[in-house]
């Protein structure tokens, strides 16, 4: 019976599997199988301020490289020290990062440890533990996926399969993979050494340099959830193995009698008998510890100690036994052992740190990680270099302006003030961190800007402290509400919901537990709500499945009140629609301008008592509701957002294939198509063609990150993103998209509307373009500079013979198979293919070519720019150049004029074009940015487009006198080797030469003169290139000089083109001629026709 059993159930499962595997294959939209490459997301920096980091490792060997675990920003990568960082961990399935490791028998092997190694409230987590074998090109994931948190990774000093792992595990929840981890096969498995409890996991371990069986670790018990934290319990404590890992002791004799907290290690590489430890406890009994006997005991040696959600990070130096570092916020040492601390000094640098490393070889050089990035010191942090490349800013929000010409992007950081910067520039240098300001200090949080005045700014930090910034002055104002008298103070989240009304000017609404309107710029506030949340008491909710004391270690810390609004919506179409949402699950909407609230719970699908990340009031239909709730400080990262047509009677989910880890955090939806929506998730962006019933990711140019916040330029169509860790994001004109549908588009070819083209001539206040003169760890971030943005769309790729051949190869070569051998035929078919190309073709108004681009076929949504030029006309010129001259200029012609174009669309193939899309049209707009501008544009450019024209003439002519002059050459030595007197052809060969000189001289000038002194008349091609460097890149007039120069180019340039034809036609050819006659060997250029 019980093997008939066995037999049904494992049909059934079978039965099960084969189903689901169906369903899935049905489950399969044609969304899913379009191409959206094209679109491609523009990181705008800021690295002004950089962001957090988590750990550094440098490279024993080579100092200059090192690797930069950043708490959300990816892992990043130096070969300079610091000159340049590339970031080398984008594609993976985590941005979060605790610790990086290299590994000290081999360089090339890195171990990277996801999810920050810190508890406060806007950590992120991780999947586990990474390995790179090739110094960090590619990496493989090597499990531990449910620790979320790991603290610190250690090789073993003499085999690399050893490797020791601290997962703290999960912050928000119990169980996971928590615990001291060893794998003994470069981790392929791995064996928990140490495992206290479900809520207990390992933050820091240390290793004997004098014996690698010795291992020192501190466990920590900790939670977080929106509500609270607890940053201890009685899972904390020191343990000892003497062998790897088999066994452990607990050692903590001479610590505080009560329940620990987070406890921070380092070995003395001076003196490995010594080890310190920093030790969090309850009732504040900490301190700071040593112990010379191998932790039997421990000697308290001063009360200091950090605060564990976010520092308790120790780090002895290499050289001085007694001198010790302390991460905290203000970086402290001391230099007796730990009795007293000094703070070591940083009045220019960013406080909150976290990582440092030491130079073994000169410990006055540091490298020190804090919430600013990476600062580097070689005087023992008297002064310190700041590394200002490093774009990994933290955005909560993100909002625009709608200054013209161009909008400017705003957010709020975490720990790095509030900050507004524009979405492009006018100059060649790119997006600089000089192009930033700072609207308001503190931890920033939701700015708001009016919609008609770009000066009027609102930025806040931490808990509410709101100001009306003037972006004019600089000056800043608080405008936060305070509670009027007899009424008790607000209740305000660490991130208040800031909105500008779009129906009213000098309209705000602010919410704390109470929603505040405001109608004159935030002079004065009124309430309009009750207390919204649920009025919950949270010290009644559990922690560690308990109700806690209030004396639990760090209770509370780095926590929000609870029980407050934390998102906010104002219809765009009804004034008197509001809608909110609290961190304690409720949404209440009102339809009478906030006089009365209507509360909405317990959502089917939706978890109970969750994080109302989102409420979304549709600006197409005054029904439709959108709402995210993000669950994962409850341990829950699925992502959940909900759809009502109803004002909140009733909600459909609609996460539908969104990726299943991934909380959400932002909801927009499109000004033109009302189904087309988007939403920002733990790990990217997606959006639905459909109101949520099909997603797909917006991923080309974007890292794996955390969108926080989503915003779009409605007069642009940009979409804007404020990431957690990369800073922000634009995607230039996403229009298209409202083209995009869950079905195979119908047309084989499409150009979608092309927007304002807007034309300017770029500045270059450094001098010269890109970086000029400023070094490479200049930071410049990418600009969209004046272009036309094409967007097509083509339905098939094309795969050559060849890359067909190598595609089915692969095949065989994967299975072992015998592979193929083409034959003479098929080889002969590839090498003679003609590639078919797509051809864009750009005409003006009156029907004229301007441009021709060039495209491989390839299927889906396409893009490419056009950067509003005239091409120029000089000789063609397929050599580069070998370095990077700036001086060099530009292969480009002149701006074109404003006004209508249009482009169209062929297919080009053995010399045939067949017409895919019939002309669009577009408009170029010329900035009104200069003080002088030309009074005729049309004729300002036909000027340039003249000059161009001349000077492409006298360049021909040069390369015409250089070629000829390189025929003579060869002819020369032709008359030596011919069986005739060398004096047959030599006179005819040296008039030549006297002729090429002689005008050569006419065209560029007497060098023998310029040696001498000696004044010259200036030549055609002087005076030509004069106007070039002075006018090509101007939009003013050209001036009188200019006119009369050109005039008198042309007019000398004439009879000196005509004695260089004369020259080529008359001359060398009759000297050809005779050389032929008399069966000379052959020169280059000669016709040779042998009968």
């Amino acid at each position: 019976m019980k093997k008939i059993l066995t037999l049904l159930l494992l049909f059934l499962s079978i039965t099960t599997l084969t189903y689901s595997q169906k369903q899935k294959k049905e489950k399969t939209h044609p969304l899913d199988d379009i191409s959206l490459n094209g679109l491609k997301w523009r990181s705008v920096g800021p690295a002004l301020t950089s962001g957090r980091i988590s750990d550094i490792a440098v490279n024993p060997n080579n100092f200059s490289e090192y690797y930069v675990a950043t708490s959300s920003g990816g892992v990043w990568k130096t070969t300079n020290s610091g000159v340049h960082y590339e970031p080398i961990f984008d594609n993976e399935n985590s941005y979060s990062t605790g610790c990086v490791t290299i590994d000290p028998n081999n360089t090339n092997i890195i171990w990277i440890g996801t999810g920050e190694n810190n508890h406060q409230r806007s950590v992120s987590y991780g999947d586990g533990v990474y390995k790179s074998m090739d110094a960090g090109k590619s990496w493989s994931n090597m499990g531990l996926k449910n620790s979320e948190h790991i603290g610190k990774i250690i090789v073993h000093p003499k085999n690399s399969n050893i490797i020791y792992v601290a997962a703290v595990g999960p912050l928000w929840s119990k169980g996971g993979d928590r615990g001291l981890y060893k794998s003994e096969d470069g981790g392929k498995t791995w064996n928990n050494l140490l495992s206290i409890d479900e809520h207990t996991g390992v933050t820091d371990i240390i290793m004997d340099p004098r014996n690698p069986e010795v291992l020192y670790a501190s466990t920590v018990q900790r939670r977080r959830h929106v509500y609270t934290y607890v940053g201890g319990g009685p899972g904390s404590g020191l343990y000892k193995t003497t062998n790897g890992g088999n066994s452990w002791e607990k050692i903590q004799k001479g610590l505080p009698k009560v329940e620990l907290g987070r406890i921070g290690l380092a070995i003395s590489p001076a003196n490995p008998e010594t080890i310190y430890a920093i030790v969090e406890a309850a009732n504040r009994k900490g301190g700071f510890y040593k112990s010379t006997n191998r932790g039997a005991f421990w000697e308290r040696q001063s009360d200091h100690f950090t605060n564990g959600l976010y520092y308790q990070k120790i780090i002895a130096d290499p050289v001085d036994v007694n001198t010790v570092y302390c991460m905290e916020t203000w970086m402290t040492v001391t230099h007796d052992g730990g009795k007293t601390f000094k703070n070591v000094g940083e009045d220019f640098k960013h406080v909150d740190n976290h990582s440092i490393w030491i130079n073994p070889n000169n410990n006055k050089h540091l490298l020190v990680g804090c919430d600013g990035g990476i600062y580097e010191t070689f005087d023992a942090a008297k002064t310190w270099d700041f590394k200002e490349n490093l774009p990994i800013t933290q955005f909560y929000k993100v909002a625009l302006d709608n200054d013209f010409p161009f909008y400017n992007i705003y957010g709020g950081t975490q720990d790095n003030f509030s900050l507004g910067g524009p979405s492009r520039v006018n100059t060649a240098h790119g997006i600089t961190n000089q192009d930033w300001f700072i609207t308001h200090g503190g931890d920033g949080f939701e700015s708001q800007i009016d919609q008609e005045n770009p000066n009027i700014v609102y930025a806040q930090s931490q808990y509410g402290w709101l100001v009306r910034y003037d972006k004019k002055s600089g000056e800043e104002v608080g405008i936060k509400p305070i509670a009027s008298k007899g009424e008790v103070d607000y209740k305000w989240n660490w991130d208040a919901p800031l909105a500008i009304s779009k129906h009213k000017k000098g309209r705000l609404y602010f919410s704390a537990n109470k929603v505040f309107r405001s109608d004159d710029y935030g002079n004065s506030w009124k309430v309009i709500s009750d207390d919204l949340s649920r009025k919950l008491d949270r010290n009644t909710l559990k922690v560690y499945d308990r109700v806690l004391s209030i004396d639990a270690i760090n209770k509370h810390g780095s926590t929000s009140p609870y029980g407050t609004i934390v998102a906010f919506s104002e219809s765009p179409i009804d004034a008197n629609l509001l809608a909110i949402g609290t961190d304690d699950g409720l949404i209440q909407i009102s339809e009478n301008g906030g006089d009365n609230w209507r509360k909405i719970d317990n959502i089917p699908g939706a978890p109970k008592q969750s994080y109302v990340n989102s409420v979304y009031l549709s600006q197409h239909d005054f029904n439709v509701i959108y709402v995210a709730f993000n669950h994962h400080k409850y341990g829950d990262f699925k992502p959940y957002i909900f759809k009502s047509d109803d004002k909140g009677n009733t909600w459909k989910p609609i996460a539908n294939n969104l990726p299943i880890r991934g909380s959400i955090y932002s909801i927009e939806e499109d000004h033109i198509d009302k189904n087309l929506i988007f939403c920002g998730t733990e790990f990217g962006v997606f959006f639905s063609p459909n109101r949520g019933e099909r997603w797909k990711a917006l991923k080309n140019g974007l890292p794996t990150i955390a969108v926080r916040d989503i915003a779009i330029q409605k007069r642009e169509n940009d979409l804007v993103l404020g990431t957690f860790g990369r800073g922000f994001y634009v995607l230039d004109d996403y229009s298209a998209l409202r083209n995009i549908e869950n079905a195979k588009p119908i047309s084989k070819a499409s150009i979608y509307p092309i927007r304002e083209a807007l034309m300017w001539e770029k500045s270059m206040p450094l001098g010269l373009p890109g970086k000029a003169f400023q070094g490479d760890n200049y930071y410049t971030a990418t600009n969209l500079d004046p272009e036309a943005i094409i967007t097509y769309y083509y339905d098939e790729s094309y795969k050559s013979l060849k890359e067909q051949r190598q595609k089915k190869e692969k095949e065989f070569i994967k299975s072992e198979s015998d592979t193929p051998y083409p034959n003479y035929s098929s080889l002969y078919s590839e090498s003679n293919e003609e590639v078919p190309q797509l051809v864009f073709t750009i005409k003006d108004a009156s029907e004229n070519v301007v441009k021709k681009v060039f495209k491989k076929p390839s299927k889906g949504l396409q893009r490419f720019h056009w950067n509003l030029r005239y091409e120029e006309k000089n000789p063609i010129n397929l050599n580069s150049s070998s370095f990077y001259n700036p001086f060099a200029g530009a292969s480009e012609g002149t701006l074109v004029n404003p006004g209508t174009y249009t482009i169209e669309l062929g297919y080009y193939h053995k010399g045939v074009l067949t017409s895919m899309v019939s002309p669009i049209s577009f408009t170029v707009k010329a900035l009104d940015n200069t003080v002088m501008p030309a009074k005729d544009r049309a004729s300002k450019v036909a000027f340039q487009r003249k000059v161009s024209t001349l000077q492409g003439k006298i360049q021909a002519s040069q390369r015409m006198l250089s070629e000829a002059e390189n025929k003579i050459k060869y002819i020369k030595e032709a008359i030596k080797l011919v069986e005739q007197p060398i004096d047959v052809l030599s006179s005819s060969v040296r008039n030549i030469e006297l002729k090429i000189k002689e005008i050569s001289i006419k065209l560029n000038g007497d060098p023998l003169k310029n040696r001498l002194d000696i004044q010259q008349l200036p030549t055609p091609s002087n005076r030509v290139r004069i106007i070039v460097n002075e006018q090509k890149y101007s939009t003013a007039s050209p001036t009188q000089t200019h006119l009369e120069s050109f005039d008198i180019a042309k007019e000398e340039y004439s009879p000196i083109n005509e004695q260089i034809i004369a020259l080529l036609k008359v001359d060398i050819k009759e000297l050809e001629k005779q050389l032929k006659a008399i069966d000379a060997p052959y020169t280059p250029g000669r016709l040779e026709i042998n009968h």
